[in-house]
C-alpha cells in the first residue's frame, strides 16, 4: 500500500520524516536493517530516486548508516534518536497550531480543546 503524502511539502521531506516516524515508534530498531531503496520506493508508491535522495539526507543527518555491500542501517545512537523525536513532535506540534489558527481559533480555545480531551 502507498504511503499517504501530500502535494503541499517535498515528497523526499515526507519520505524522510515517514522513516523517522518508523524509527522513533520502533518499526526499524537501532541498528537494524532498513529495506532497499527499490523496496521502499516501491511501497511508498515514489520514484527510487527521490527515495534514495530521501535515505542521502537520512544518512547525513546520521540517522542511518549506510554499509557498502550489506545496506543502510538505524543508528544506535539514542541521543540522536531522541533528539529525532522531538523535532518531529516540535513540527506536527507546531502544524496542529496553525491549522487550529487558521480556523480562527484563540490560544486559550486550543487549550481547552486539548483539555477536554485529557491530554
Amino acid at each position: 500500500m502507498a504511503w499517504v503524502l501530500d502535494q503541499n511539502t517535498p515528497i523526499y521531506i515526507q519520505i524522510m520524516e515517514e522513516v523517522i516516524k518508523r524509527i522513533i515508534t520502533g518499526i526499524y530498531p537501532p541498528g537494524s536493517q532498513i529495506p532497499s531503496v527499490r523496496l521502499l520506493a516501491l511501497e511508498a508508491g515514489v520514484n527510487p530516486n527521490t527515495m534514495q535522495k530521501a535515505l542521502t539526507e537520512l544518512e547525513r543527518s546520521g540517522i542511518l548508516n549506510a554499509h557498502r555491500t550489506s545496506g543502510r542501517f538505524v543508528t544506535t545512537d539514542a541521543e540522536l534518536i531522541k533528539e529525532q523525536r522531538i523535532n518531529l513532535a516540535k513540527s506536527q506540534t507546531l502544524n496542529y497550531l496553525n491549522n487550529m489558527k487558521g480556523l480562527g481559533l484563540t490560544k486559550d480555545e486550543i487549550i481547552k480543546l486539548l483539555n477536554e480531551e485529557n491530554i
